[in-house]
């Protein structure tokens, strides 16, 4: 049962050296290091090219059509922070525009993502503030309908809590929970240094069939070469 009208003022957040380490890695390579989860659907993209950010949570319940508790939520924003709203049911409206970017960037916010519609997404690129959300749709939105900030929230079929930390980049959103920063950015950065090294193979001409030790397993799956 959702917990509706009410506001958690003191979330744990992680270590923000650790938050720091995981910003360095990209949604992939943090999605494959964590095993292979915590990725929010693919239909949440960025309003404009380049975007992208790393930061605890401070996790929205919208009502369709009703962007209220945005504003409710801006005050509860500590420097790094990314929003992260979901809705009650599928809403594509345009909850999020310039006029609240500007509230949370002066708040410390690194970003949203919102399983909802967003807007003014030139003046969003003016700001350098990112967003990543279900829709682009200038249809507006009321005030009227209560939800509730900083409470555990599904969105884009992703679970988040009140200071998990959301990694966003162009190739999707991915969920680190609050208690697994550290570990994940750990392997993170050995996956990265294991890629290095594959790279460096590839660009001296080494086939992935071998690099990978291929052959054998295709061949006895039955793979035939014919001239």
């Amino acid at each position: 049962m959702y917990d509706l009208g009410v506001v958690h003022t003191t979330i744990d957040r992680p270590n923000p050296d650790d938050v720091a380490a995981l910003s360095e890695f990209g949604v992939a390579t943090v999605h494959e290091a964590m095993g292979r989860v915590g990725l929010m659907r693919p239909y949440l993209r960025p309003v404009y090219s380049g975007a992208a950010m790393c930061g605890p949570a401070v996790t929205v319940l919208l009502q369709p059509g009703d962007n209220w508790m945005l504003h409710v939520a801006t005050e509860q924003i500590h420097e790094g922070d990314v929003v992260v709203a979901g809705c009650t049911t599928e809403s594509t409206d345009g909850f999020f525009g310039e006029l609240l970017a500007t509230s949370m960037k002066a708040r410390g916010a690194k970003g949203l993502v919102i399983d909802g519609g967003c807007r003014d997404t030139q003046e969003l690129e003016g700001l350098d503030f990112p967003v990543f959300a279900r829709s682009v749709h200038a249809k507006g939105t009321v005030k009227a309908t209560l939800g509730s900030v900083n409470v555990p929230i599904v969105c884009a079929n992703a679970l988040v809590t009140p200071g998990d930390v959301v990694v966003a980049d162009a190739d999707g959103v991915v969920v680190v929970p609050k208690d697994r920063v550290k570990t994940v950015a750990e392997a993170s950065r050995r996956r990265e240094d294991r890629e290095a090294e594959k790279r460096a193979e590839f660009e001296a001409g080494v086939l992935g069939l071998d690099l990978y030790e291929m052959r054998a397993p295709l061949e006895a799956t039955g793979l035939k070469y014919v001239d």
